[in-house]
């Protein structure tokens, strides 16, 4: 009776740990890493340095994504914000330039998209660094105005196979910025209308509009996912 008892418990035994071992998920997740380079249209032309953790939990297939890019800008109307930040002369030859620096948090979702193997709806804060240089030529004015703001994102990417360590990659998608303080040689105007040394006759939408500061955005934008 007992050496009956023991091959039981001694096959019940061995069935379940082979049971389990096919179903049960893993102890732990094999996370994967990779980098991405992608250039495009980001109000202008831009470029994104990005890294991924993917597959870092057996039971959310998420995936999180930092990157930082660089961005040209229109830099805005250099006259008006002459007049907006430093006074009304008109003279000298006005030239401009912008850009901005943005830092980027996404959390990404699988998605089945038509045939397309991998598809990723992404959503996440950014940090945006605007900077507006303006150059009066003769005129003896040469200053920049800049403005940080904090905003939210939503896009897709798809990825395209090359190899099994690289894929060309299309991302498409639209931010949003919240008003921050805007200023620039001793003047800044906030949205809440609690300006700093702020020139009469002048708002915080005026400043804004002088320097072109970011508030929508699309982008699409492509290039290449390695794996490592």
């Amino acid at each position: 009776m007992l050496r009956k008892i023991f091959l039981f418990v001694s096959a019940f035994i061995f069935i379940t740990a082979e049971l389990f071992s096919q179903t049960a998920p893993p102890l732990a997740a094999n996370p994967k890493f990779s980098l991405g380079v992608l250039f495009g249209y980001t109000g202008n032309f831009g470029i994104n340095v990005s890294g991924t953790i993917s597959e870092f939990s057996y039971d959310i297939p998420l995936s999180i994504k930092f990157s930082g890019g660089y961005n040209i800008r229109e830099a805005g109307n250099p006259l008006d914000a002459r007049k907006i930040f430093i006074n009304d002369n008109t003279n000298g030859d006005p030239d401009e330039s912008g850009h901005s620096i943005d830092l980027r948090l996404d959390f990404a979702y699988p998605i089945n998209l038509f045939s397309i193997r991998k598809s990723l709806l992404y959503i996440g804060p950014r940090y945006s660094m605007h900077t507006s240089t303006f150059d009066f030529v003769g005129g003896n004015e040469f200053f920049d105005i800049t403005t940080s703001q904090f905003g939210l994102g939503a896009g897709l990417e798809t990825y395209f196979g090359i190899s099994p360590n690289l894929s060309f990659v299309f991302s498409g998608g639209f931010d949003y910025y919240f008003d921050s303080q805007i200023g620039g040689h001793d003047s800044f105007y906030n949205p809440d209308g609690t300006d700093i040394s702020g020139r009469e006759g002048f708002t915080y939408q005026d400043a804004a509009k002088s320097i072109n500061a970011p508030k929508y955005e699309f982008r699409f934008m492509a290039g290449l996912s390695f794996g490592l």
